[in-house]
């Protein structure tokens, strides 16, 4: 069940969603992730079930996100201090970019095509035979055209929401700082119509990237629907394989204390 947004406070956001991405990670990490592993390498009569259950947990998390989204609270979920230094180059306001879904897609498409036009296919082949089942092997090999397809029309959405989403989170900005800019005279002689007006201009701004922050997760959302119902089950475990481990390896110790130790220092 998705949290209510009561509990998301001016005073209690930043921990309270903190601890639901903790929670929600190690339940990718422990419990989800493993149980699509297992079905992938032995128990293929389970494989839908635990597909089904990683899509419905990124979806979850999503409604979350949205039902979390309130005037007092959207300016931590647009920048969120609970996200760690290696992640921060991959969120767009407030998470993962849709075009991490669509690359990481393409990712495998590429793999594919590269091993397939190798010199040394057959050798290729042979490995993948010895080190896991050829129906994952052969999962993204020769995609059908109406995948193909859909990948463009996903990424062709894409190039024309995403930037317009974030026109919306610039314009909103500008036109609070240009209406403090017009008031702020009035507002430290006192006026009480000038601050009145500072003071809706700062609820028009945060109504605003309610609207922008809660379309960005319904675009997430919407790319990861669309996957899923373009690809093939093997195809979309080892999508969701892929996207869990890219986040669950960002909360490595290892990777992140040599993260930390390769700071470049500031002059």
């Amino acid at each position: 069940m998705s949290p209510k947004p009561a509990l998301f406070g001016r005073k209690k956001t930043t921990r309270p969603f903190k601890d639901y991405h903790a929670q929600w990670l190690h339940t990718l990490q422990a419990t989800l992730l493993p149980l699509l592993r297992r079905s992938l390498s032995s128990d293929h009569h389970l494989l839908s079930t635990h597909v089904e259950s990683l899509h419905h947990h990124f979806q979850s998390y999503y409604q979350t996100l949205d039902a979390a989204a309130q005037n007092d609270t959207v300016a931590h979920l647009l920048h969120p201090t609970w996200r760690n230094p290696m992640e921060t180059p991959f969120l767009w306001l407030g998470d993962l970019h849709p075009y991490t879904f669509t690359n990481l897609l393409r990712s495998f498409l590429d793999k594919d095509s590269d091993e397939s036009s190798s010199d040394d296919d057959v050798s290729c082949v042979s490995r993948d035979f010895l080190d896991k089942p050829w129906h994952l092997t052969t999962a993204f090999r020769s995609p059908s055209k109406a995948l193909m397809a859909k990948i463009d029309q996903i990424e062709c959405g894409l190039r024309l929401m995403a930037p317009a989403l974030v026109v919306r989170y610039r314009n909103a900005q500008a036109g609070f700082v240009e209406k403090v800019g017009a008031e702020w005279e009035k507002c430290e002689r006192g006026s009480a119509a000038a601050r009145e007006a500072v003071a809706e201009a700062a609820t028009a701004e945060m109504e605003e990237l309610v609207r922008v922050f809660v379309d960005a997760n319904r675009l997430r959302s919407s790319v990861l629907a669309e996957i899923m119902g373009c690809t093939s089950i093997y195809q979309a475990a080892l999508f969701y394989q892929g996207l869990a481990q890219f986040l669950v390896g960002f909360w490595d110790c290892e990777l992140l204390r040599e993260f930390e130790l390769c700071k470049m220092p500031i002059y």
